[in-house]
Parts: C-alpha cells; structure tokens; sequence
C-alpha cells in the first residue's frame, strides 16, 4: 500500500478548516461517520501543533509556521475553532489552546497577524470571556485561549472600554473554585495591560482607563475585590504618578480611587510606609488640589484623606523600592 505524502502547512490547516465546517453542518447524519471525521480532525490539529512546536527531535521552521499563521487567520479558521470548542474533548482543547497561544506570537513580515485578526473580530473576544459562564472545564479553556488574546493591546483595551471587564468581578466570586481561580489568573493578566493604560502617553486612553476603574472600584458589588485592588503599593504607585497628570479631569478621577488606598483600614506596612514617605507633599498638593467639577462631596472626602495621612505613621521599617514615587509639589 503506497504512503499518503505528508501534507504540507497549508494543506494541514486547509483540511482542519473542511473538517470543522463539515461537522458543523447537518450534512452527516451517521454518527460513525461524525465520529470518523472529528477523530481525523483531532488527529490534524495535533499535526499543526507538532509544526508550530518541533517534534522533540526537530526544532520548528519558521517558514512553515508562518505559512500555518497565514492560512490559519486568512479564511476566518480561528473563527471556526472557537465556535466548535465544546464539541472537542479535553485532549483536543488543550491542542488547540497550545495551536492558538503559539499563533500569537508568531510574526509574518514583522507583523503581529493574530493582532491584527483579532482587532477585526472583537466579537471573538466577547465570546470567549463570556466562556467562564460555561459548566465544566470547558470554561477553564475559553479562559486559556482569551489570557493569550489579551495579550495584544488592541484587544486588552477592547476588553477594558467593554461590559466584559465588570463581568470579572461576577467570574471570580463563582462558586466553582477552579473557575473563579482561572478567572482570577486572566484578571491578573489584565491588570498588567491595565496599567499600560492607566501609565499610557495618550491622554484619552489615561482618561477613559482611570474613570472606568473608579466606576468598578466605587461599586459596592465589588467591594472584595476592591480591597484586594488597593492592597497592592504597585497599584498604588500607579495612582500616585497619576495625580501628577497635567490634566485636571485626571487628576480628580484618580483622587477617586487614590483615597480608597488611604481610607483602606488594613493597609499593608509597605503601603503605610510609602504613604508616610510622602507625607509632607502629599498633604501639600492635597492643600492645594482642586477642580472646577468638585463639589460638597469632593471636599469633605479631601479632608478625610488629609486627616487620615496626618494620623499615619510607620507601622514597619521605611520601604525604599518606590522611592522615586512622588505627587506633585
């Protein structure tokens, strides 16, 4: 019996994309034959995956793996996984994770072609954060393949400036620990795009960044998770250079989520320590801080951060690390 020659890169993710559409019709009535075809189909993305990686004896060749990037993202494949992830078993899903985390990485010609996909079709990524509300491990998988999404900016600010970023404070609080956990994972992995935001050079993107996450921090709903947020002196840090910003709506929007960290009655050492460090400046820019949108309410919380810096005092040995943390003068 003659051997079938391999197929090539193109053929490989070509066949995948047939076979999904195949499944996904009502076209096969006989359940042997579905079975036949999602065997082949699992059988082809372990094929894929082998490319993209090497085989333990061989490394990967670039040019191979910029052929399955290219094909894979030319015809809308991507698509057709992530519609058809439930009908695939845990072994396959785990396959295809790998296939899809290893493709967005890959350049072609310099360019980020996953990127550039997945700024087209956002609607993917709505699809996959919305996975966590899944039963079963399932969930576990549209969580692995949306923390690899969201490594692009494109698709981090997408998931910031949308309902999806509030529905993590209602997927880390589920009851099913490992998904919470999984959930909490892919929060933490925002968090570092959050910041770029937030630390970003376009005033717009600082702006729409800080007053979103005042609008979820204030939220009484999600007070666990506020706590948990303003426990961290990174974030801190972050909002201290932020009351720096020559803009004033910044500035007050970030006076917002600043106080939190002060009226925090379980601060950590460090944070106190920091808090303390800065002591003579912060309570000279809050002296002097204002804002043609303040009112009543902005004044009364002004003089109850006052009040409580003043009160602060070294609970521990100064923290050095965020020295050159400092608010405006």
């Amino acid at each position: 019996m003659r051997k079938l020659k391999p197929k090539t890169p193109v053929e490989l993710v070509r066949h995948a994309r047939e076979l999904l559409i195949s499944l996904q019709s009502k076209t096969i009535t006989r359940e042997s034959k579905r079975e036949e075809k999602l065997s082949e189909l699992c059988k082809t993305i372990l094929e894929i995956r082998t490319v993209l990686y090497g085989n333990g004896e061989s490394e990967p060749h670039p040019d191979a793996c910029s052929q399955i990037t290219r094909e894979f993202f030319r015809d809308d494949t991507f698509r057709l996984f992530i519609l058809f992830l439930t009908n695939l078993k845990l072994g396959a899903r785990q396959d295809v994770t790998h296939v899809i985390a290893n493709l967005q990485r890959q350049r072609v010609n310099s360019q980020l072609i996953a990127s550039q996909y997945l700024e087209k079709n956002l609607d993917l990524v709505d699809m996959l954060i919305c996975g966590y509300g899944q039963e079963g491990d399932i969930a576990l998988t549209y969580g692995a393949i949306a923390r690899e999404c969201i490594r692009h900016q494109c698709v981090a600010r997408h998931v910031l400036e949308s309902e999806n970023m509030k529905k993590f404070f209602d997927y880390i609080q589920l009851p099913n620990f490992e998904i919470a956990s999984d959930a909490v994972a892919t929060f933490k992995f925002f968090s570092e795009y959050n910041s770029r935001l937030l630390e970003s050079s376009s005033y717009l993107t600082r702006r729409y960044a800080i007053k979103l996450l005042g609008d979820m921090l204030l939220d009484r709903s999600n007070s666990a998770v506020m706590v948990r947020y303003v426990s961290s002196l990174d974030n801190m840090r972050i909002l201290m250079n932020l009351l720096r910003d020559s803009n004033k709506t910044i500035q007050l929007d970030t006076f917002h989520v600043f106080k939190l960290f002060v009226a925090n009655q379980n601060k950590p050492p460090e944070v106190i320590s920091i808090l303390v460090t800065n002591k003579h400046k912060l309570l000279e820019f809050l002296e002097k801080f204002n804002s043609d949108k303040a009112d009543e309410h902005f004044q009364a919380d002004k003089q109850q951060v006052i009040s409580e810096i003043i009160s602060l005092e070294h609970k521990d040995r100064p923290c050095t690390s965020l020295d050159n943390c400092e608010v405006p003068c």
